[in-house]
């Protein structure tokens, strides 16, 4: 049975920072590339960040860049994501995913995990 859990989530100030985890079970996690995902209510899941299987590569979103960085240790089949200078617009849940494919795109993931919910105040 497979299951991407995500932590980490919560309420923060706009300027500051968390840290977001995802740890996976049941899949062989080195081979999957693994992605962060977002949505608002009402609005499509869209790509945040990605990152291959060995960890060498990572792509980003637009709104992502500069602020956001993936990153993954496969010896603890963990893939996190490090947010800084947070702003009231990334106020989205946020969704691991893995999948084969690299670089990731919303049709890629064969696998989601349930969501945390990322809330930035002004």
């Amino acid at each position: 049975q497979v299951q991407l859990v995500e932590s980490g989530g919560g309420l923060v100030q706009a300027g500051g920072s968390l840290r977001l985890s995802c740890s996976a079970s049941g899949i062989i996690f080195w081979q999957n590339a693994m992605g962060w995902y977002r949505q608002a209510p009402g609005k499509q899941r869209e790509l945040v960040a990605s990152i291959s299987g060995g960890g060498e590569s990572t792509n980003d979103a637009d709104s992502a860049k500069g602020r956001f960085t993936i990153s993954r240790d496969n010896a603890k089949n963990t893939v996190y994501l490090q947010m800084n200078s947070l702003r009231p617009e990334d106020t989205d849940v946020y969704y691991c995913a893995a999948g084969p494919l690299y670089p990731m795109s919303l049709s890629t993931p064969r696998y989601w995990g349930q969501g945390t919910q990322v809330t930035v105040s002004s």
